[in-house]
């Protein structure tokens, strides 16, 4: 038997039932009629409702995506480049136009040295003149290097041809090389890793010209491997985007260099370091100059003082110091 349907309590659902009704609800035809008409205007404003709410949605998209594509790529530029180019923006403000987009000549500017980094690298070359001196990069002001060096052997290593031409070679024993870099300094990551988990890249390789490690420069001059460098400056190549060349080989090689034997000379090799503001300054000049041989500092400019390498050992940098700091 099919249940029972209380008429008290199931059908009273809201007053709109009872209103349309009609069966003593006490309304007149002329309310019902009303009603009637109300009911059908309602049915016919929804689905007008309904477009121009989806209009002002739509519009409002369309503006949050017009805001976003016009703010978010300079950030992204400038958050890629970050890693790059200028990760730790704390040590000094005269580089600021390195992120223009405007041409070369801003970023050429903002790779010189201030005038207390240029003092405390040609107070440095005057202390161990006449000597070995090795640049990677050349710049205007490092002209003036050649004759605070006069008796020694300066060797600038330069892969841009127009500021090859801009100095004079053979110079108070002045040489300029062209040179090549190839890596882009987006690279870097994938190359520190290469180096620490490679054995071709370990200190213990003699022969840096034939080694298989990826960050060896191999087609360098061959005085540049004969020689035992009392100063290596690591100021080139410019590696300011992550598609132009960075200088992760220049210092690996500079560190290479400066822990291998000269020909009747066992000493230290003093290493300068540009622009360690920047990421892949900062962590390849830790991983193969080393922290504890970190003997002075100026604005974007550190200078490490590199012993001659122990032949037991595998790594770079120990956990003891290697070197007693002092100044310079």
């Amino acid at each position: 038997m099919p249940p029972q349907v209380s008429h008290g309590g199931a059908f009273q659902i809201g007053p709109s039932v009872l209103f349309c009704n009609g069966g003593g609800s006490g309304s007149s035809p002329k309310h019902g009629g009303t009603a009637r008409r109300m009911k059908f205007h309602g049915k016919k404003l929804l689905p007008l409702l309904v477009l121009v709410l989806s209009c002002l949605s739509i519009l409002r998209l369309l503006k949050i995506a017009m805001i976003a594509s016009h703010s978010s790529s300079p950030e992204c530029s400038s958050e890629c480049s970050n890693f790059l180019s200028n990760a730790t923006p704390a040590v000094d403000s005269e580089s600021g136009g390195r992120h223009e987009p405007t041409p070369a000549a801003p970023a050429a500017n903002a790779t010189l040295l201030t005038p207390k980094e240029f003092m405390v690298l040609s107070k440095l070359v005057t202390r161990k003149a006449p000597c070995n001196l090795l640049v990677f990069g050349l710049q205007s002001q490092y002209y003036n290097l050649s004759s605070i060096n006069a008796g020694g052997i300066t060797v600038f290593l330069e892969d841009d041809p127009l500021k090859i031409s801009e100095i004079k070679a053979d110079f108070n024993g002045t040489r300029i090389y062209n040179v090549k870099y190839q890596i882009a300094a987006k690279k870097a990551y994938n190359l520190l890793k290469h180096a620490r988990k490679n054995p071709a890249c370990s200190p213990t390789i003699n022969l840096l010209n034939q080694s298989s490690c990826k960050l060896a420069l191999r087609n360098l001059p061959e005085d540049v491997y004969k020689l035992k460098w009392d100063v290596v400056v690591v100021d080139g190549p410019i590696g300011d985007t992550p598609e132009a060349p960075g200088r992760m080989p220049t210092i690996y090689t500079a560190g290479m260099l400066a822990r291998t034997d000269g020909i009747g000379k066992k000493t230290t090799t003093d290493v300068v370091v540009h622009d360690v503001h920047r990421t892949i300054e900062k962590w390849f000049s830790w991983e193969f100059f080393c922290e504890q041989n970190l003997v002075s500092a100026r604005g974007k400019l550190w200078v490490f003082r590199i012993p001659v390498h122990q032949s037991n050992s595998t790594s770079f940098c120990s956990s003891e110091t290697v070197v007693n700091g002092g100044s310079i």
